[in-house]
């Protein structure tokens, strides 16, 4: 059980027609504050989600955030790259499955 106060917040979301609710310990925001950082949290969910799943990084080797950074952009660098040759070279297999090859081959 969570030892603090906590503040109940709904939020109606207009365009999906859904009413959204969020528990916060933070009561000097308003709603729409509490819906929108709730929202962006979301995307970096997604786009970590999104890494391991397409990018293959299980792990990262560094802590610092320079380490962090550099090994996201490498992965995705090498994923565009992959992405551009199947296309050039009209590869009809997945993505996935082109750099499963690779890693395997690499090995």
């Amino acid at each position: 059980m969570y030892p603090d106060k906590l503040r109940r917040v709904s939020f109606r979301d207009t365009e999906k027609e859904k009413t959204i609710i969020f528990l916060t310990n933070n009561f000097s925001i308003d709603a729409l504050t509490v819906a929108q950082l709730y929202k962006c949290r979301w995307q970096v969910e997604l786009f970590f989600k999104w890494i391991k799943q397409h990018l293959r990084i299980k792990a990262f080797y560094g802590t610092s955030e320079n380490a962090v950074k550099t090994q996201i952009w490498i992965a995705v660098s090498v994923y565009v790259l992959v992405a551009i040759v199947k296309k050039r070279l009209r590869l009809e297999h997945e993505l996935y499955t082109i750099l499963q090859i690779l890693s395997v081959t690499l090995f």
